[in-house]
């Protein structure tokens, strides 16, 4: 089951959505083996440091955050990734990285890879590592209302094989 912020959020606003459980599974290598979703529909919530402050990247699965990219992109002075001891308690109902991309109900800013946009739904990670959430990716864009730049790329193919995209 969906965290209960996340799935009472998705029900107040009639929004479709389907939820896929799966084996648990702690990488996003093994969930789209497991549930047979493309890694570019399969959507990574990654936590970064703006300006001191939390906020959301979001990316397809088999993409690469390119940290000067979004920097760039909102006029930070500083970007970094966050350290998991930062962070893990403003999700306390969700397991530690697989936290949902709604920064809304988070307190935090999200920032959406335009790469994602161009997806009629997206997946990602319900705050277990044993649930994907599903839901159109404009419902997810009306609801959240992200900020969408250019700030991830695909990694090194050869070493991530084909079947990933």
């Amino acid at each position: 089951m969906p965290a209960k912020r996340l799935r009472e959020f998705l029900n107040s606003h009639n929004v479709a959505y389907t939820t896929m459980p799966h084996a648990v599974a702690y990488t996003t290598k093994e969930i789209a083996a497991l549930t047979h979703i493309s890694n570019k529909e399969l959507a990574k919530t990654v936590i970064v440091k703006v300006d001191g402050a939390m906020a959301m990247a979001v990316l397809p699965a088999s993409y690469d955050v390119d940290l000067s990219a979004l920097r760039a992109g909102i006029g930070a002075r500083s970007m970094t990734l966050a350290k998991e001891s930062e962070f893990k308690d403003q999700f306390p109902e969700c397991d530690i990285g697989a936290m949902p991309p709604f920064g809304n109900l988070y307190g935090m800013a999200v920032y959406v890879d335009e790469s994602l946009t161009k997806d009629k739904d997206i997946a990602f990670n319900a705050g277990t590592h044993d649930e994907l959430v599903q839901v159109s990716y404009a419902d997810f864009a009306q609801l959240v209302k992200p900020t969408v730049l250019k700030f991830s790329e695909l990694p090194d193919l050869e070493s991530m094989g084909a079947w990933h995209l």
